[in-house]
């Protein structure tokens, strides 16, 4: 027999459904847009895009409570009752796609309604041993590419199939460079090995400026990634790079980067083809990469507490200097880092907790360009306390007391945020041999340009708040004093007319708290003699305010700065060239 339960419990069940396809619809909608933004070089629209996509599932699972609120007034928190719309709710969805998505929102939407601390098994879906991709029993969509005998011919018929309403530009030479890098990367000690096929996912990857066709070549008993980036020039669209190592993919794909927009109808089946072709990343990282977000974080909570279930190790301070804003600690058996804002900040951190914050929130929605961590906030997440070492515990009870509390045996985190874990430069540079440190020298001064042509301006360069990843990029993860390039003034300093001035400790001369004067950059970095001269012979002009006041004029006159995840091999110009 049917009880009211039922029936209130089945029609919200389908409510939270279908606010989701409500979402999911307007997401593959904002999506289906990048093939036009690419054909018509609206990289602004590109911009736009990204961020109005980023805000749908916020907004989306705000609507779905305030209506859920409404439908079921004095009920909305009746455990019961929410205990029996979860029970219904997987075989209301079960012929969908991507259910873990759908489960997912519905999650976020009883965290909202209870204010969920850790998890609620009874109300949320956080199973830690599924593995998302276990379901998946059909292959990602893609077309497959026979090798007749003449890989000119195969990568004809290719370019073919992935046409776009804007003509290529000399065809036949693109085709011709595919192949040829294709034959290149596949012989190898001598050897060459033959292609029989190759196979692409048949959306279209876009991100930004470029647009990516992402497969892999195939031959007996062997398969190679492979990635070819795609520009589209005033005369035409031509092949900017062919990729097929693991590492250069994986840099394409980066944590550091803006999401892809690619109109997937499965999701999860081109995570599970992209995984087998970046085995070390993260599962949690490509769902983000891919645009869900959402998921990247899910998922992300079940690979660190599924770990900590196997593991024994503590919390430990992370390795470098101790930060004024943020507590930091890692888990040295997996390669993330947790930040905790701290509940005061010294003088010379004139801002507030909340600026903090949205310094943070900045970054999620900005084109990070390849140089900002991706930063994924989270909320009640709860710990058990004794996997903390007592000198991060004494400091997290003195220093964050108002974020962090204990409750029975563990520890409590209002908030946090959590990084992929980087060697901190300024170790990087103590630790490493010459040749090693004098190149993350010269990239992290590429960094801060690529920052700038982005309309980011670091704020604090201290080598300490850059990091460097297994592929020695350097990155920015400190973002306090993170501000855009626009809104700031690049002064020379005053020369002083007397030996007083010359001689005082403080600044003799009027400074704004948006003044910013690049020649004093180079002080603050404790480099050797050797190394400061090599940083000024490469990057001597970042040094300069005319370079800065050269990027800010650009940003106002509307100008966009590229910045690539490759070195173009065969067009354009290296990171930084103007889009036009």
């Amino acid at each position: 027999m049917t009880t009211d339960v039922d029936n209130l419990a089945s029609t919200s069940a389908l409510y939270i459904a279908e606010a989701f396809a409500d979402y999911n619809r307007e997401f593959r909608t904002v999506t289906r847009r990048a093939p036009q933004r690419f054909e018509t070089r609206d990289w602004r629209g590109s911009q736009k895009d990204a961020v109005e996509r980023i805000e749908l599932y916020q907004r989306f699972v705000d609507t779905a409570v305030a209506g859920l609120h409404q439908r079921l007034g004095e009920r909305a928190q009746d455990r019961a009752l929410w205990r029996e719309i979860r029970r219904q709710f997987p075989a209301l969805i079960e012929p969908l796609p991507d259910r873990e998505f759908v489960k997912t929102f519905f999650s976020s939407i009883t965290r909202r309604l209870f204010g969920t601390v850790g998890v609620a098994a009874d109300l949320e879906f956080v199973a830690l041993d599924l593995d998302p991709l276990a379901s998946i029993t059909a292959p990602v969509t893609t077309n497959t590419y026979v090798n007749r005998g003449a890989l000119p011919l195969l990568f004809e018929q290719v370019f073919t199939d992935f046409h776009f309403h804007t003509p290529w530009h000399d065809f036949e030479r693109s085709v011709a460079y595919v192949a040829t890098q294709v034959a290149t990367h596949c012989t190898q000690a001598g050897e060459r090995r033959t292609v029989q096929s190759v196979e692409i996912i048949r959306p279209v990857f876009y991100q930004m400026t470029r647009a990516y066709l992402v497969g892999r070549v195939a031959g007996r008993g062997w398969e190679l990634p492979l990635v070819i980036a795609l520009k589209n020039t005033e005369s035409g669209v031509l092949v900017d790079a062919v990729m097929m190592r693991e590492q250069d993919i994986s840099v394409v794909f980066s944590f550091t980067r803006s999401y892809f927009h690619v109109d997937l109808e499965r999701v999860g089946e081109a995570v599970l083809f992209l995984k087998s072709l970046l085995p070390r990343k993260p599962v949690s990282e490509l769902f983000t990469v891919l645009g869900r977000a959402k998921q990247g974080k899910t998922e992300r909570y079940r690979e660190l507490f599924a770990h900590l279930r196997t593991s024994t190790d503590q919390f430990v301070h992370a390795p470098g200097e101790r930060g004024l804003v943020m507590a930091c600690f890692t888990l040295p058996s997996f390669d993330v880092v947790f930040k905790v804002i701290r509940d005061h900040f010294p003088e010379q951190k004139n801002f507030l907790r909340h600026e903090v914050m949205a310094k943070y929130e900045l970054v999620f929605k900005h084109d990070r360009a390849g140089r900002l961590v991706d930063a994924q906030e989270f909320k009640r997440l709860r710990f058990p306390r004794d996997r903390f070492a007592p000198e991060l515990l004494a400091e997290l009870r003195s220093e964050t007391a108002k974020s962090v509390h204990n409750r029975s045996a563990d520890l409590i985190f209002d908030h946090l945020y959590i990084e992929r874990r980087m060697t901190p430069l300024n170790l990087y540079l103590r630790q490493q041999p010459r040749d090693k440190a004098e190149a993350a020298l010269l990239d992290y001064g590429q960094c801060i340009r690529d920052l700038a042509y982005t309309n980011i301006f670091a704020g604090d360069l201290l080598l300490k708040n850059f990091g460097v990843t297994r592929h020695n990029r350097v990155i920015f993860y400190d973002y306090d004093e993170l501000c855009l390039v626009t809104d700031c003034r690049f002064r020379e300093l005053p020369q002083a007319t007397n030996d007083e001035d010359e001689m005082r400790a403080e600044s003799w001369f009027y400074v704004a708290d948006n003044d910013v004067f690049p020649e004093t950059f180079i002080n603050f970095l404790g480099l050797d003699e050797e190394l400061k001269r090599m940083f000024l012979d490469v990057h001597g002009e970042i040094l300069t305010a005319d370079f800065w006041r050269h990027v800010q004029q650009k940003h106002r006159d509307g100008e966009l700065m590229e910045v690539l995840p490759y070195q173009p091999q065969r067009v354009g110009a290296v990171g930084g060239a103007l889009v036009r």
